[in-house]
């Protein structure tokens, strides 16, 4: 095999994109290295073919993914002229071990401030990637690992993509973050997919909380022309190449370019229906890229490239953009490094988990435990109704995995003997850490720990799952307060990613320690909360969904206060999170709260009433199919005289989150505004667009008219003043 490596970065062109790179976040480039192998080929005079295959690389492990900047597209541009320079007869692009590239370099692109740097890089990039697809040398992309945002671009500009059986992120998560595909991605998918493929990827997926496509899925959508074994991926894909070459291999496409006026209609319409659920039309990215989607049925490609081109860049210079990279940041770093966590090392290793409770809470808990841990997991209740049916429970959820195709037999075998059940603590002997997850009363979960306690050793770190009571006042009466600690799960566990830990008067370091090492396995973004009456997360949320109520109570229409804060785009009205969560539980979070902190959590009478009358549901819908209150809750009203507008509702509800959000921060219940924004995203699923909630109450001038100043400087979160 002939190999000459050859980098060529600092020859590249001179595009401006170096000197007007942002110096606040120093590029981690990504070379392109370009080596020209022989290949074996059958068909081929003398027995063989020359490959120019460029290998993307960052010189990082697979933890820092490749990404584009300035210099990266610099040192792929300089590559591919080594490449068609050799006159070889094929270019490959592949990419380090388990990533191919995973996009632009959100630092870079993140902090633009220059209108005119964001409409270059993005011509910049176009115009690299177009080499690929104008070369009159065959070109392939090699995608050996995770493909994102502008890698999978990247890919889709080569004639041919093979992808690796294990490549485990394929996705164009723009729209997720406020952009789009910018340097190809809505012009050519369409053409090589089809317009509801490309619907699906494109937006569809990303709104979806980014999902990834399995490298099935990829080629079930014509994202890619074949797969293979990743064992020896790129041996395979070379001789799939010459195969490719020689004739000996075709490559079947289906043939989108003439999808009739139905087929566009029915994709764009879907589109147009997914944004809409969620988003409520307050979202810029899914419709500009549906828009350039439609634009490319009719459009030549240069044509599309240029008009994707100034999309793009108009949603770089947008705060939708801006929120969306800060909350990106948020769970990508700072759910990973959470503030306040104590020296890992003082964890203690768990290798035996107990649950108390049987109910839907602490059957989800001992599944996961399970299921991530692979430790045993002892479950328990006040009877052996209670646990058999909370055993059942586990075990319904263990077979619902399997007919998912989430896990196979075995796994269902080892679940259904890790999870196991018993009335009697002693069970508990050897435990490692134990949570609870009874009835919501203090008196109750003390008494829990307290019987706990003489049977458990005395290094078992005990936690509890309460929402919103003291978790001191469960630990001070016991003889090692110091090995308690708040362990608060969101609804449903499986999903929602935030864990709030919470450090009570007493719990000491190794405790904490053990705490914070359990999420990761755990899947879970934990941040570090004070020990204060809803802690974080249920502080804000009450406190808002009070203010709706309240004016419920006054006399607004439930259907205006409840649909006053749609132009924030959140995933479900007040009224379907209270349903949601179950009325009894709001009303009863809401007491709580309003025991502590007096008349800033009001308890509403009619919240009361719905209780009282043992109504689960709230909403029901029309003959129209439109969301509206159930009649038999409307009778249940008593309303006062004294309604609101849909925006004084609004303005009312944000004001009030911005006061709890200051009060939370000065209380030093958490350690940063980022922890606030962290919760409501990983806890609510409130979307990137917003940054969470801190950026949105500051851009829209809603903190310094209610608490008289900022949460962050302008440019954090936000455009630069």
């Amino acid at each position: 095999m002939t190999t000459i490596e050859k980098d060529r970065t600092t020859n590249a062109p001179d595009t401006g994109a170096k000197a007007n790179a942002p110096a606040a976040n120093p590029e981690v480039v990504t070379k392109a290295i370009t080596r020209l192998i022989e290949v074996p080929s059958a068909g081929a005079p003398g027995g063989s073919i020359t490959v120019a295959l460029i290998t993307l690389d960052n010189g990082k492990d697979h933890t820092r993914p490749s990404t584009f900047g300035p210099l990266g597209l610099a040192s792929l541009d300089a590559a591919i002229t080594t490449a068609i320079d050799a006159r070889p007869d094929a270019i490959a692009v592949t990419g380090k071990p388990f990533v191919f590239v995973v996009g632009a370099d959100l630092s870079q692109i993140g902090s633009i401030a220059d209108r005119a740097v964001a409409e270059e890089i993005t011509a910049f990039g176009q115009r690299v990637f177009r080499r690929l697809g104008t070369s009159d040398i065959p070109t392939f992309a090699f995608v050996n690992g995770a493909a994102m945002g502008g890698g999978l671009e990247l890919a889709l500009h080569c004639r041919y993509r093979t992808l690796a059986s294990n490549a485990a992120a394929i996705a164009f998560p723009e729209v997720f973050l406020g952009i789009l595909p910018g340097w190809g991605g809505t012009q050519l998918l369409p053409r090589i997919a089809g317009p509801d493929n490309a619907v699906t990827v494109i937006v569809e997926n990303a709104l979806n909380q980014n999902r990834m496509m399995k490298p099935k899925d990829a080629l079930r959508l014509g994202v890619v022309d074949i797969v293979l074994d990743a064992a020896d991926y790129l041996e395979q894909s070379l001789a799939w190449l010459a195969g490719v070459l020689d004739g000996s291999i075709t490559v079947t496409r289906n043939e989108f370019s003439d999808a009739g006026d139905d087929e566009w209609t029915a994709a764009l319409e879907r589109g147009k229906m997914v944004a809409d659920m969620r988003t409520h039309g307050h979202a810029r990215s899914p419709y500009r890229a549906l828009e350039l989607i439609e634009l490319s049925r009719t459009s030549d490609l240069d044509a599309g490239l240029l008009a994707e081109g100034t999309a793009l860049t108009d949603l770089i210079m947008s705060q939708e953009f801006r929120a969306g990279v800060y909350a990106f940041n948020l769970v990508q770093k700072r759910s990973r490094k959470p503030a306040g966590a104590p020296d890992p090392s003082l964890a203690r290793r768990v290798s035996k988990v107990g649950v108390i409770g049987a109910g839907l809470m602490a059957s989800q808990l001992a599944l996961l435990f399970a299921r991530q841990l692979h430790v045993p997991v002892v479950i328990t209740d006040v009877d052996q109704a209670r646990l058999d049916k909370g055993l059942a429970s586990v075990q319904r959820e263990i077979e619902k995995l399997k007919g998912k195709g989430r896990i196979n037999s075995d796994e269902v075998n080892r679940l259904t003997a890790l999870v196991s059940g018993s009335l009697d603590y002693a069970a508990f002997a050897d435990a490692d850490f134990v949570v609870e997850a009874v009835f919501e009363k203090l008196a109750v979960k003390k008494q829990v720990f307290g019987e706990l306690e003489k049977y458990v050793r005395e290094d078992c770190v005990l936690a509890t799952n309460t929402s919103s009571l003291l978790v001191s006042g469960m630990a001070r009466e016991l003889r090692h307060p110091e090995r308690v600690v708040g362990f608060h799960f969101f609804n449903p566990v499986a999903v929602m990613p935030l864990l709030e830990i919470v450090r009570a008067e007493q719990t000491d370091d190794a405790s904490l320690a053990t705490a914070f090492a359990l999420a990761k396995p755990l899947k879970k973004g934990p941040i570090l909360v004070k020990d204060e009456t809803g802690f974080a997360f249920n502080r804000l949320l009450l406190r808002f969904m009070g203010e709706i109520l309240a004016s419920i109570d006054e006399g607004t229409p439930a259907e205006v206060a409840d649909g006053a804060l749609e132009p924030l785009g959140l995933p479900m009205s007040p009224l379907m999170l209270v349903q949601l969560t179950g009325p009894s539980v709001g009303l009863h979070v809401a007491e709580t709260l309003h025991e502590s902190f007096g008349d800033r959590f009001p308890v509403s009478e009619n919240l009361r009433r719905i209780v009282d009358a043992g109504h689960r549901t709230l909403l029901s819908w029309d003959d129209q199919g439109r969301q509206i209150l159930d009649p038999e809750i409307a009778a249940l009203l008593v309303q006062g005289d004294r309604p609101s507008t849909a925006e004084q509702v609004r303005e009312r509800a944000l004001g009030a989150l911005a006061e709890e959000a200051r009060l939370i921060l000065d209380e030093g219940v958490v350690a940063d505004a980022a922890d606030l924004d962290l919760a409501v995203i990983t806890g609510g699923g409130w979307p990137f667009w917003l940054g969470g909630i801190t950026p949105y109450l500051d851009r829209e001038g809603v903190s310094e008219r209610a608490v008289g100043r900022r949460f962050a400087p302008a440019g954090v979160a936000t455009l630069p003043a």
